[in-house]
């Protein structure tokens, strides 16, 4: 389970994403690594009525570097280099990312007093770039309209670990000004252990097709936490 620990320095936490993601390409068959590994630096929006209901959750995600670069260039965006989009290339590039597979969760897993809390598609996409990166915003409803937001749960993250959240933009809480928000980051040195472990177990003849990589993701998921007394 995470534990509460100071919010790691972005940029630490970023090269030891990096780091692991190497320690594994070398470790693995390469075409276990062909899919691109994105970094996604996220933000949280709990909107809350005033009777204390998770009513929808607006997520914020800016890619890395690379990958806008990638993107932009693809969609042939941004074609003279300035890292600002025109509001006809914003309003192209809006929902990009919202195109979802039947039973894709948006990599975000949110509970309600220890209950499942099903949320809707993407709704409300928007898209823009900061210094050259691309930042998206979609809004979220809960389904069945609300859900008391007394003891809530939401970590971000892809099980497969392919792309990897950091919760570095703000969370905030739209409603009551009572609600109080805690986060709980992982214990990188202990899941870092236990994955190095597990590389050791592992030798040059491991056939990927047989054999999936455990699904790691939420052990190095942030917790955010969420207490909206009700009214």
């Amino acid at each position: 389970m995470a534990k509460a620990v100071a919010a790691v320095d972005s940029r630490t936490y970023l090269a030891f994403m990096r780091w692991l993601f190497t320690v594994i390409s070398c470790c693995l068959p390469i075409p276990a690594m062909a899919h691109p590994h994105v970094f996604i630096d996220t933000g949280l929006e709990f909107i809350v009525d005033e009777s204390g209901q998770l009513t929808h959750i607006r997520v914020t995600w800016a890619y890395d570097e690379l990958f806008s670069l990638l993107q932009l260039e693809d969609m042939r965006l941004d074609q003279d280099g300035d890292g600002v989009l025109t509001e006809s290339e914003e309003k192209f590039l809006a929902g990009f990312d919202a195109q979802w597979i039947e039973g894709y969760n948006g990599d975000l897993v949110v509970t309600a007093g220890g209950m499942p809390v099903t949320l809707s598609g993407p709704l409300s996409p928007s898209a823009t770039t900061e210094d050259g990166r691309i930042v998206t915003t979609h809004l979220r409803a809960v389904e069945g309209g609300s859900v008391p937001a007394s003891a809530l749960s939401a970590k971000a993250f892809d099980e497969t670990y392919y792309t990897a959240y950091e919760v570095t933009r703000p969370v905030i809480v739209t409603g009551p000004a009572t609600c109080q928000t805690e986060r709980f980051d992982p214990d990188i040195d202990g899941q870092l252990a236990q994955m190095q472990a597990f590389l050791l177990t592992l030798d040059a003849d491991y056939d990927l097709e047989e054999n999936d990589i455990p699904l790691v993701g939420e052990n190095f998921a942030t917790e955010i936490r969420v207490s909206c007394p009700a009214t």
